[in-house]
């Protein structure tokens, strides 16, 4: 793992924001569907229900053997470019934004991933997670699933970089 690969922590206001730009070897239409088809984004994050996919659907996410569920609201539904919920905790307590926004570029995708209104206290965690579920990101897209071991190993790791870099 490199610097380079590593996302940004930042303060914004009384909340922070972990950002991540990646590039993928696959077309926007395969990385769209790993993020929104529930087969797909099951391969590389977490098992997911989704009763409407457009501005308003609501997700249930069910977190691989780690015992922790919560819900989404699609805030944001424009194919192949943006998708963006809500993320909440199952009891209210917690209520933050995900965005995935998506640009073709050559054979490939590039892609950025914005996590916002998080709490600074978890920042480390969250950004390890993220970077762990990116590196899955590419298998997802071609239907190959990435065990939960191999997941949470990632975000073990790169969470002392991360810790490093919170605010």
């Amino acid at each position: 793992m490199t610097h380079r690969d590593l996302g940004e922590i930042r303060r914004t206001g009384e909340t922070i924001e972990v950002v991540f730009h990646r590039r993928y070897a696959r077309p926007v239409e395969k990385v769209w569907a790993a993020l929104t088809v529930p087969e797909r984004i099951s391969d590389w994050f977490a098992n997911t229900i989704i009763d409407r996919l457009e501005a308003g659907g609501v997700m249930q996410l069910d977190f691989k053997d780690e015992n922790y569920r919560s819900l989404g609201r699609i805030v944001i539904f424009e194919p192949m470019r943006t998708f963006a919920w809500a993320w909440t905790e199952l009891d209210g307590s917690k209520e933050s934004l995900v965005r995935w926004d998506l640009e073709p570029d050559g054979d490939g995708c590039k892609v950025t991933l914005t996590h916002s209104g998080l709490p600074p206290e978890d920042a480390a965690g969250v950004a390890s997670g993220w970077h762990a579920h990116l590196q899955a990101i590419e298998d997802g897209a071609d239907g190959i699933e990435t065990p939960w071991s191999t997941v949470r190993a990632r975000a073990d790791a790169a969470k002392p970089l991360y810790e490093d870099r919170a605010l």
